[in-house]
Parts: structure tokens; C-alpha cells; sequence
């Protein structure tokens, strides 16, 4: 591949987190190929960040992912720890040894019997030297139940160095489960866990020519939210000066019904936004949920994008969609914008963590500009908060980075006749990133924003749910789509936001924190968390929130 990539290494940490990487990983392999329409890819986006090559022993040139993914026992189903890709080809190698040779062969996994017409990618390069990706059939409806853990649906051939499993905690069942933040910071205290993390870590660092930094996609709500504050603070001693984004996730819906649980979420939640702010540029929670506190608010909605918040299959692929449109900045072949950068605009003064926010799909419709769809949206633009922080509208924005994707050129601008009266100013706009930031400017006047128009599509292709209804294959809002053919892509309007709503957001997290009775909850903090512990974390979540009073902004 072409040199010059600034490379992302990418951890997962968590099962909800592998969950969120499945599904990214398929967009990037997707992305890889050509379109259904065999068109050439615009090439905006630079896949060296994230990938790295590679060879087998056979001499096979390989092609995947630059990450490095930690969950427990029992959580990968058919998928082996050490992957595929390198596996010897049943002991073809020669063997020294001339006399009689037995095979002893573990009895395997049996495959999700529901899951059979998931077909999976080759993860190498094709004869002609390009990447493609095949098509697949899509998950049926009802099949979608059946889900059980990210390995399902993961299409991509991963390296032998990514899949780390902690064996002293069970995914299933009752007991040995990784519940608290205590015992996910034990666990990288540990020798065994601690050193293999560093050499997964120096493996995959020393070969990058520029490293910009690491994407940490960490569960909060159990015992990884120990894992990833461990993990960051790790990354901050070893490799300073590295971009940190942390992506913190929440799967959703969750019940009233299983107090214990609910307690500890909001426990690990809470422990794990502190910490990881004090080890990263910036966090960003993601989730589908309304809110963060004890109350469940109902899960957010999309005007057009029809989901089950009780299935993480659907809840990660909206929230890895949303995650690859906002991280296109540090991921763009022309631009200059590193993450830390990125974090630097977003994260002054004190402000670590930030919003996401998003319009999946964005309502492009065929025959109209992209200034005529941004007037008709107007000032109630049905932004969709991905971060538990509730509605931001009226909320004081501080800083914002918003990336538009999916628009052809040809409605960048305004196609009206020569002396037609001009319906907005942004119809008066010469180019698309015009028209963008223009926008942005009256939406959010005198605040620092930091924009990216791409032609490139997000990738929705199978196995990604079936979500859109009225949309035709490019992710065009129409009134009949064409019957039996599934949308491939979809235009998207995402934003990363510093905004005054997380000052009720974390101060509310805090105040239902110190009117908790931590007598009844022994058991997390015989974890490893001491009383101590909790009134520092508690005094930090509310100076974090204080941080985004309003008033308090660059253009002061």
C-alpha cells in the first residue's frame, strides 16, 4: 500500500465494544471494494489508517485490521482466538518426524445453525490487486434474534495478534462474570494480562512509520470500564503525545427489574468517565439510551431509520455508522487534521468529554440540492444525540467538528436559472463546503466549527440490518424502492459537539451517585473500590461538569 498513512491502532474492549467493531469493520471492508454498480470508490478515505499488510506463512499477502480486541471466556463462539487467516493448512508444513503421526483435533464450536447463509469475506487481495469485498446475503428477518455475540456476523479475517481472551472471567452465566470497575483495573494488574497487552501493543506500534494515535472502543457499563481505564492510562505513560479518543459505549435498553445491575452501571459508568478523561484527549459516550441515570428515558428515535433497541446487533450498527462518519477527519487522505488535533478543537478548557450527534440517513432526495435540504431542515434539524445527553437543542454549543458524506457533486450547489430569486443565502453559495459551513454558521453563530463534505457514502451493505424501508440503493428517499434489492449505502450527518448539555448530564450522574447508599452495594466496592475512591471520583464528575456552564466558550 501507499506510503505515508498516519495509522490508528484500534482497541475494543468489551463484548458491547466487539459488537460496535464488528459491524465497523464490515463498513471498512465494504468500503475496500467496489460498489454494487462496479464504480471506482472516490478515494477520499484512507484505509492504511486503520489496516495494515501483511503475509501468511504460505506467502499469501493479507490485508487487517491494525487492532487489538479483549473479551472473556466463551464470548467468541466459532471464531478461534488466534484467528484464521494464519492458520496451517492441516499440517501441510513437512514434518521432520517419519514415523506414524497422530492428530488430536479439539471437537469445534458448532456454527450458529441460523446463521449458515452469512458468507464470509476473504480478507486478501483478488488477482487484479484490488480489495474487494463479495456481497452476502442479508440476515433474514427474524434470524436477527438469534445474534448472540459479534463473532456472528463479523466478516473480516483478523491477525493472529488482535483477539485477546480474558479467561479468568465468563461471558455467560451466573457466576465469574466482569462486573465491577475494581475488577477490570485488576485485571491489567496483573502480570499475565498486563504483559501480553504491551507486546500486542509493541507488535503493531513499531511497525507504523507515523502512529497519530489509538481509538479505544471501551464498555462502560461492567467491569471493562476498569479494563479501559487501565488501558488509557497505559497508553499515556508508554506513548505520550499519541491521540487518546475514547469512544465509551452502553448497550440499551435496561430495566428497572435487576436493580443490582442497574446500580453497578451506573457505578462502572460513572468510575469509568472519570478516569478515562483523565488518560485521554477526550471521551466521547455513545449510546441509544435517553439518559444516563438510574430512570430509564425510552431509547432515542430516527425519523427514518426503524430499529429494536433490545437487540445490540442494531443498536451497534447504528452507533458504528455514526462512529465512522465522525472519525473521517484523522481518516482522510488529503487533510492534515490528526486526532489529536481533533481533540485540541473539541476539548479546551478542561472539556474531555464531547457529544455525538447524528442524522442516519440524511434525507437526500433525488432532484434536490444540498442547499435546498438544508433550508427545508431549517433550524429544527433532527439531530439525533448518540450520547445519552438528551435533546441539545437550546443548548449552548462550544465547539463543534461535522462531517456531511454521501452527496454527489452534481447537488453541492444550488442548479437554479440565471435571475431566479434565491430562497436562502446558502443557495447563493459557489461550492459545497460553502454551502456546509455557511450552515453551520447560522446555526451555531461565532463558534468555532470545523467541517467535511465527502462524496463517499457510509457502507450499509449485508450483513448491516435491515433498517431503511424507503430508500432506494444508493440511500435515496423514495416513495417505491425497487423490491428485493437491499441499501447499500446511505449519506449521513454527524457531529462531534462540546455543548453546554453535559453540564446536566454529568452533574445529574453525580447527584443520583451521592444519594446512593453504597452500604447495600458491599460488593462493588470489595471489588477494589474504597470509600475514598468514590468521594475523589464524585468530586471530579462534578468539577467535570461545571466545565460546561454556559458562558464559557471560545468566542467569549
Amino acid at each position: 500500500m501507499a506510503g505515508g498513512a498516519r495509522e490508528v491502532l484500534t482497541l475494543q474492549l468489551g463484548h458491547f465494544a466487539g459488537f460496535v467493531g464488528a459491524h465497523w469493520w464490515n463498513q471498512q471492508d465494504a468500503a475496500l471494494g467496489r460498489t454494487a454498480e462496479d464504480e471506482e470508490s472516490p478515494g477520499e478515505l484512507c484505509p492504511d489508517v486503520l489496516y495494515r499488510t501483511g503475509r501468511t506463512l504460505h506467502g499469501q499477502e493479507t490485508y487487517t485490521p491494525r487492532l487489538i480486541l479483549m473479551d472473556l471466556k466463551g464470548s467468541l463462539n466459532t471464531l478461534k482466538e488466534e484467528g484464521n487467516l494464519y492458520r496451517d493448512r492441516q499440517l501441510e508444513a513437512a514434518v521432520a518426524w517419519q514415523g506414524k503421526l497422530t492428530t488430536h483435533r479439539e471437537e469445534a464450536h458448532p456454527k450458529n445453525p441460523n446463521l449458515q447463509d452469512l458468507l464470509s469475506a476473504e480478507g486478501v487481495r483478488s488477482s487484479d490487486g484490488a480489495w474487494r469485498a463479495k456481497l452476502i446475503q442479508n440476515i433474514q428477518n427474524g434470524k436477527e434474534n438469534n445474534i448472540k455475540v459479534w463473532s456472528d456476523f463479523l466478516r473480516v479475517h483478523l491477525h493472529p495478534r488482535s483477539i485477546c481472551v480474558i479467561q479468568k472471567y465468563n461471558h455467560d452465566g451466573e457466576t465469574g462474570r466482569l462486573e465491577a470497575f475494581g475488577q477490570g483495573e485488576s485485571v491489567l494488574k496483573e502480570p499475565r494480562y498486563l504483559e501480553e497487552l504491551e507486546d500486542r501493543l509493541h507488535f503493531y506500534v513499531e511497525e507504523c512509520d507515523y502512529l497519530q494515535g489509538f481509538q479505544l472502543l471501551c464498555d462502560l457499563h461492567d467491569g471493562f470500564s476498569g479494563v479501559g481505564a487501565k488501558t488509557a492510562e497505559l497508553l499515556q505513560d508508554e506513548y505520550a503525545g499519541r491521540g487518546v479518543l475514547t469512544w465509551g459505549l452502553l448497550p440499551g435498553p435496561y430495566s428497572l427489574g435487576e436493580p443490582q445491575k442497574n446500580i453497578y452501571r451506573l457505578l462502572n459508568t460513572a468510575f469509568g468517565l472519570v478516569h478515562l478523561t483523565g488518560y485521554s484527549s477526550f471521551v466521547c459516550p455513545l449510546s441509544l439510551g435517553g439518559n444516563l441515570g438510574l430512570r430509564p428515558k425510552p431509547p432515542v428515535n430516527f425519523p427514518s431509520l426503524h430499529y429494536d433497541a433490545t437487540l445490540p446487533f442494531h443498536c451497534s450498527a447504528i452507533l458504528a455508522t455514526a462512529l465512522d462518519t465522525v472519525t473521517v477527519p484523522y481518516r482522510l487522505r488529503s487533510s492534515m487534521v490528526t486526532m489529536a488535533h481533533l481533540a485540541d478543537v473539541l476539548s479546551f478548557s478542561g472539556k474531555k468529554v464531547v457529544t455525538a450527534e447524528a442524522i442516519i440517513p440524511f434525507p437526500l432526495v433525488r432532484g434536490q440540492s444540498l442547499p435546498d435540504i438544508l433550508t427545508q431542515l431549517g433550524e429544527a434539524t433532527p439531530w439525533t444525540s448518540l450520547s445519552a445527553c438528551g435533546d441539545s437543542a437550546g443548548h449552548r454549543c462550544f465547539a463543534q467538528s461535522v462531517v456531511l458524506r454521501g452527496i454527489d457533486r452534481a447537488s453541492h450547489t444550488s442548479k437554479l436559472n440565471p435571475g431566479t430569486p434565491l430562497p436562502s443565502a446558502l443557495h447563493a453559495c459557489a461550492s459545497g463546503e460553502e454551502v456546509l459551513a455557511q450552515y453551520l454558521q447560522q446555526q451555531h453563530p461565532r463558534v468555532l466549527s470545523s467541517s467535511h463534505l465527502l462524496l463517499t457514502p457510509c457502507k450499509v451493505a449485508p450483513p448491516y440490518p435491515h433498517f431503511f424501508s424507503s430508500f432506494s440503493q444508493k440511500g435515496l428517499a423514495v416513495d417505491s424502492p425497487p423490491k428485493g434489492t437491499a441499501v447499500q449505502s446511505i449519506p449521513v450527518f454527524g457531529a462531534l459537539r462540546s455543548t453546554s448539555s453535559l453540564h446536566r448530564t454529568l452533574g445529574d450522574l453525580a447527584e443520583e451517585l451521592s444519594r446512593l447508599d453504597l452500604r447495600r452495594w458491599a460488593s462493588f466496592m470489595d471489588a477494589g473500590v474504597e470509600q475514598d475512591d468514590m468521594e475523589e471520583m464524585l468530586q471530579e464528575l462534578h468539577s467535570l461538569a461545571q466545565c460546561y456552564q454556559e458562558g464559557d466558550s471560545l468566542s467569549n
